[in-house]
């Protein structure tokens, strides 16, 4: 194993305490109905999210996807100790696979609170979890482009 991991998981634990922080607050300031206009752009609202991304495949069960997302979780670990040019993006991803593991374990749903929109056009809610995969994912994108990008310009 390579040293200079630990700080990675980390930064993992600090995103799944921001999640379950911010969904606690949700859960006792927001009801299933209100939405709290924050800014022009952004609500915050209580939904009940039994799907995986904008509420798909919810049919197939909790269960699908609290061993789905268990095994990723293990399996990113894994990647942050193994492969250190992208430590910061699988640190996000761990953190927030694991904020929406314990809701759907302790809940069987996951909660989503913010509502971005534009006029009547909404995004689909997400939450804290969600925006720090959704970071990782973006940040193994740029680190791939520039990686490949580097290797053309040495051709």
């Amino acid at each position: 194993m390579k040293k200079g991991y630990l700080p990675y998981f980390f930064i993992s634990l600090a995103v799944f305490v921001a999640d379950q922080a911010t969904k606690c607050i949700i859960r006792r300031v927001v009801g299933p109905f209100d939405i709290i206009h924050v800014l022009p752009v952004l609500n915050l609202v209580h939904i009940e999210n039994m799907g995986s991304a904008f509420g798909l495949f919810r049919s197939l069960g909790n269960t699908f996807f609290i061993v789905v997302a268990a095994c990723a979780s293990f399996f990113v670990a894994f990647l942050i100790v193994k492969d250190h040019n992208n430590r910061t993006a699988f640190s996000l991803i761990l953190g927030g696979a694991l904020g929406n593991l314990a809701d759907r374990i302790m809940y069987g749903h996951v909660v989503d609170f913010l509502d971005v929109h534009a006029g009547k056009y909404h995004w689909p809610s997400f939450n804290v979890a969600d925006s720090a995969l959704t970071a990782g994912i973006a940040l193994m994108l740029v680190q791939a482009t520039v990686q490949i990008w580097k290797g053309r310009r040495h051709e």
